[in-house]
């Protein structure tokens, strides 16, 4: 399940080492890449969005929706740290600093840290040019976009179908885990706030 709190911190770091703003498509692609580099190395996802091909190279689906304005950010997501699309560039709200990136683990950071070292230097049309020449987990769209299963990054980058399979299995039980217990959550809290209304009226009676 996409975790968009966490995206939009890990869209934060990047962004605090860029003097807090950049052309949206370079930070699309830097976090399709350290999602890439967290699933390949550290055997788990960062942001849990979908990998996508387009035609100018492989993408986070949601990530890239919430900053073109398709999809509504959560005020306490998004929306929180990052200021909305400008003249084709993004930047930090006022006030964010690396302390309050709290959902990150060493770990997270390390992955971006090692991302930014690699790719920090290119403009986004470099990084645009990399991504779609040396990903073999894309594939040419045509005018529209094709999913990149888990199991085909793994494959496409030297994996042995076994380890793919078995990786795809993994990151679909994680995500039926997350969706399980959000589920759950929304259930208990509807719960208690239908008992805090029935309470409330209660005490309103005379």
């Amino acid at each position: 399940m996409f975790q968009e709190t966490k995206t939009a911190q890990m869209a934060a770091y990047l962004l605090l080492k860029s003097g807090r703003a950049m052309p949206h498509m370079k930070l699309v692609k830097l976090l399709y890449l350290a999602e890439k580099r967290s699933l390949l190395k550290n055997g788990g996802q960062m942001s849990y969005d979908n990998l996508v091909s387009l035609p100018k190279g492989p993408v986070l689906s949601t990530t890239l929706n919430i900053i073109n304005g398709k999809i509504a950010p959560q005020p306490d997501g998004w929306a929180h740290y990052i200021g909305a699309k400008k003249n084709h560039a993004v930047s930090l709200k006022a006030g964010i600093e690396a302390a309050q990136l709290r959902k990150l683990s060493r770990a997270d950071r390390g992955v971006l840290d090692t991302i930014w070292r690699a790719f920090g230097r290119m403009n986004q049309f470099q990084i645009s040019d990399y991504t779609h020449d040396h990903c073999p987990e894309w594939q040419d769209p045509g005018k529209s976009s094709l999913p990149i299963s888990i199991e085909r990054l793994f494959v496409s980058n030297g994996y042995s179908a076994a380890v793919a399979k078995y990786m795809d299995q993994t990151v679909a039980e994680h995500d039926y885990i997350d969706r399980t217990f959000e589920k759950h959550r929304l259930l208990v809290s509807g719960a208690a706030k239908t008992a805090d209304d029935a309470i409330a009226q209660a005490a309103a009676k005379p």
